[in-house]
């Protein structure tokens, strides 16, 4: 595993995080398999876990919480995340302050979130949508300044709202925040235009979410693949999302090296670029996690597969179906 500086935190966080919005919320979760996969992680090198109180209202802090313990001599970076208030995924431009972030509310989900967690002080708590028009509101400047100072939170970070990856950069100028979480892959190129311009100069941490574009880019996905219907990917996938996604998986496929998997081009394309500082996959399977954590091997692409790759750019803008 390789690191990376995270940022003005100065810590030094692995390449290939974990991602545990799975672990929770969706299908399939055994209990004993999610243990398994979290501990291989940890013997393979990975120091960041990225969770929220959203993923099984607490359920994924709480897991994350019992990895913490059973490792405590170890340093593991522990990210979560506060709910809108509304519970409304994801915001939107008519949506206040008071809608989903008051101090009060901030507050109170930070002592859940500490809870559940079993620690003292919190990582990196983030918001877990955003608008940036929320910029200069003191609602939340004053909770987050209140719970650095009470100790009970280290950094705050954002995780920006899908395929809106400029909706932070008037936050990001306040200096209050210390870190970014936004989809990047091969598909979504968007954040390199403005958002990881501005975090490179304000040294804030950037986390890579949706690698695989939610599954499109393991290249597994066909325009029959469906799912049950209390799997969120079910809202997802509608036909209209899915044939076009399938679309451009294959329309990528040649691209792929020999000998590679379209999972780990994927990877490998992200770590490509400097400004992203870890990824966070999500992974259920032990078998996942060490497929994924070989991608940190510190072995770049070739030039002319990454500059291939760039051409499968592919600008979106949110829909009613894509949460």
């Amino acid at each position: 595993m390789n690191y990376r500086r995270f940022g003005r935190t100065n810590w030094n966080v692995s390449e290939v995080g974990y991602g545990m919005w799975g672990l929770a919320s969706w299908m399939g979760s055994e209990e004993r398999e999610v243990e398994n996969a979290l501990e291989k992680a940890v013997d393979l090198g990975c120091n960041f876990f990225d969770t929220a109180w959203g993923y099984g209202t607490g359920k994924s802090e709480q897991i994350l919480g019992k990895l913490l313990k059973q490792h405590a001599e170890k340093t593991l970076y522990t990210a979560t995340k506060i709910p809108p208030k509304n519970f409304k995924w994801p915001s939107k431009p008519t949506y206040t302050i008071a809608d989903c972030f008051p101090a009060s509310h901030i507050i109170e989900y930070t002592e859940k979130s500490l809870k559940n967690l079993g620690v003292e002080c919190i990582d990196l708590q983030q918001f877990h949508v955003w608008e940036d028009s929320w910029a200069n509101s003191d609602q939340w400047k004053n909770a987050i300044e209140k719970l650095k100072k009470e100790g009970k939170v280290k950094h705050f970070g954002i995780s920006v709202n899908r395929w809106e990856p400029d909706n932070v950069l008037a936050t990001l100028k306040t200096g209050l925040i210390d870190a970014v979480q936004v989809i990047y892959n091969i598909f979504d190129q968007a954040p390199g235009d403005n958002l990881f311009p501005l975090c490179r100069l304000l040294d804030v941490g950037v986390i890579a979410r949706v690698p695989f574009d939610e599954g499109t880019l393991t290249g597994t996905l066909t325009k029959e693949t469906t799912f049950p219907k209390d799997d969120w990917r079910s809202t997802y996938f509608v036909r209209e999302n899915l044939n076009t996604s399938v679309d451009h998986a294959d329309a990528l496929k040649p691209v792929v090296p020999k000998g590679m998997t379209m999972a780990e081009l994927a990877l490998r394309f992200i770590l490509c670029n400097e400004d992203v500082h870890t990824i966070i996959p999500g992974m259920r399977k032990v078998k996942n996690v060490e497929t994924n954590m070989t991608a940190s091997d510190g072995k770049k692409l070739e030039k002319e597969v990454e500059f291939a790759l760039k051409k499968h750019r592919w600008d979106r803008t949110p829909t009613a179906w894509s949460q």
